[in-house]
């Protein structure tokens, strides 16, 4: 069978081994957490976990109905292919002089990319956006040799008046 990436949201109750034990259930379905995020929900006795996973897509129902069934989770939702907002921030070093800085920056504007850092031989840009903007910068500023990347993962939100899970 074909793996192939899935995105989840889950709301979880903040409490010690929470992580772990869904982690757990990623683990026994055989799917790799590709990118984890968890930041506070609006009532601050629960977090919103955004995970980008890869796994056998047959079995993705199985694995949220254990999920579902954790007591830390009060609900999780496969959001892979909705019409959600999906965004991702990324902090990305590349290595320039004086001589090609104006083509880099020329390309940073062109991705609408934040310069926060510059000295003599580096400057760092941060960009938002979908993943496959952050790849295409990526890919643009290989040339000039990218000294380090780091990104946050996806994090996503329901559209209009639904509530995201």
């Amino acid at each position: 069978m074909k793996n192939s990436q899935h995105t989840l949201s889950l709301l979880v109750c903040n409490r010690p081994g929470a992580l772990i034990r869904i982690a757990l259930v990623f683990t026994r379905r055989a799917f790799n957490i590709d990118s984890l995020v968890v930041s506070e929900s609006k009532d601050p006795r629960y977090s919103r976990m955004n995970i980008v996973a890869t796994g056998e897509a047959k079995t993705l129902h199985l694995m949220l109905n254990q999920l579902n069934k954790l007591i830390d989770v009060v609900h999780a939702k496969d959001y892979s292919g909705s019409d959600v907002i999906q965004k991702e921030l990324a902090l990305l070093k590349v290595n320039c002089n004086s001589e090609n800085r104006t083509e880099i920056l020329q390309i940073a504007d062109a991705f609408k990319c934040r310069n926060v850092d510059i000295s003599d031989n580096t400057m760092t840009f941060q960009i938002t956006g979908k993943s496959s903007k952050i790849d295409a910068v990526r890919k643009m500023f290989q040339p000039y040799q990218v000294l380090e990347i780091v990104r946050t993962g996806k994090i996503l939100m329901a559209r209009g008046d639904e509530e995201t899970a």
